[in-house]
């Protein structure tokens, strides 16, 4: 079939590219969303949920090499790389290790604060406009210490939170316990984000997608991408078994991005970004659940629990950072980590039904900043990636900064840091 219509065409129907639709959708062009698998069928579906400004300091911080590299020899370490033979991966490290300075971290903090921001105040709003049923709560978030070296450690980043407008409270341990019952005994302190947020991300990504199609939208799935080209008034995609002639497209294709740089002919992206591998387990609830969203601090676990009418409720363990390429194998010692973490910090860190396990790849650029803008060298391509673990956090506000870049609009934060060109 030979489709030709005025259209923009977003690949990827995850959270980025139903945000992005959605915001295009409200500037008045027609949408058609295509997906190789189903609606929120990659990394939106098992994360957790949290919608965390506080979130902005990106992964490459400095000393994180050492710690990587003491990590490497620990399988079930919060970030684990898999000793392998693998240049791309090689070469995006080692691009990624020249972000570890304080200069480049404090630059890559401000950007994605800005995207942070900008969403959690923009997701707000959509909740309460399109009535979006997915759990949204202004809940704040934790993060709690065992250890008093962790602890002030982690005071460190204060300052520079302050300067991006992230609310802090320092609370000390025995406060904090006072406060929190699902923690055992033994808590050094805590840090409080009081303007995080959490929802139930399977059902964001749903509502996004029957929001769209409520505005007139189009969202095909199991329709994956084969190739596209330059045409000299759009693009043309090999797409689902269709040949799709559309004015402009975007691609939201997240974690699968570098692996389709060769079919939309940009084979930079393959060194730009690698799929970092999160885990997650999910429960029926327990008795006994924290108050807020966690983070237990020493071992990388976060912790979330939602009650919504229809599935009485669910409490996921979740994250890991695991560069393993593509391999979507369920590694039972990472989930294991996961558990273990847990238990060391609640008194209740399951629930009684074991509801899910889960793995999903996140889409890594190589200094943790999102890949937003026009295509280098194409008049109607569109970049929406890079999100790496913060993709719902970042969704409305990548959505509404496409719909006004493509549409010509002055964007309402600076496009600048996000630029696929920055790669050269």
């Amino acid at each position: 079939m030979d489709r030709r219509e005025d259209v923009v065409v977003v690949v990827g129907a995850g959270v980025i590219g139903l945000a992005s639709a959605l915001a295009l959708i409200e500037a008045g062009r027609s949408v058609r969303v295509y997906d190789a698998g189903r609606v929120g069928g990659g990394s939106s579906h098992g994360n957790c949920g949290t919608i965390t400004p506080s979130h902005a300091p990106p992964l490459a911080a400095p000393g994180m090499v050492a710690t990587a590299l003491r990590m490497m020899l620990t399988p079930d370490a919060p970030l684990y790389v898999r000793p392998r033979l693998d240049p791309v991966l090689w070469r995006w490290m080692w691009r990624f290790a020249g972000r570890c300075n304080l200069r480049d971290w404090e630059s890559s903090a401000r950007a994605k604060s800005q995207l942070l921001n900008d969403s959690r105040a923009r997701l707000q709003e959509w909740i309460g406009r399109y009535r979006l049923d997915c759990g949204f709560r202004e809940s704040g978030e934790d993060y709690v210490f065992r250890t008093a070296a962790k602890f002030e450690h982690d005071q460190r980043e204060i300052p520079l939170l302050g300067q991006l407008g992230i609310d802090v409270e320092v609370i000390d341990g025995a406060a904090y316990e006072a406060m929190e019952p699902a923690v055992k005994p033994g808590v050094a302190g805590a840090i409080r984000f009081t303007g995080d947020a959490v929802l139930r991300p399977d059902r964001y990504v749903a509502e996004l997608a029957r929001t769209v199609r409520e505005r007139g939208g189009v969202v095909v799935e199991q329709a994956p991408l084969e190739s596209l080209s330059a045409t000299r008034d759009g693009v043309e995609l090999r797409i689902g078994g269709e040949v799709v002639h559309a004015r402009e497209v975007v691609l939201a294709l997240g974690a699968w991005s570098p692996r389709l740089a060769a079919a939309v002919g940009l084979p930079w992206l393959r060194a730009a970004m690698q799929p970092g591998k999160g885990y997650s387990i999910t429960y029926s609830l327990p008795p006994l659940v924290p108050r807020r969203p966690l983070i237990l601090r020493e071992r990388s676990v976060c912790v979330t629990a939602w009650d919504h009418e229809g599935d009485h409720g669910g409490f996921r363990l979740g994250s890991t950072m695991e560069f393993s390429g593509f391999d979507d194998s369920l590694n039972e010692r990472r989930l294991g980590a996961l558990e273990r973490g847990a238990a060391e910090y609640l008194h209740q860190p399951a629930g009684p039904e074991l509801r899910e396990r889960w793995c999903g790849w996140r889409p890594m650029s190589c200094d943790d900043i999102p890949i937003i803008g026009r295509a280098p060298g194409h008049g109607h391509l569109w970049l929406a990636t890079g999100h790496g673990m913060m993709g719902v956090g970042m969704s409305a506000g990548t959505g509404q900064l496409v719909a006004d870049l493509l549409t010509g609009r002055a964007p309402e934060v600076d496009p600048l840091p996000y630029r696929p060109d920055r790669f050269g």
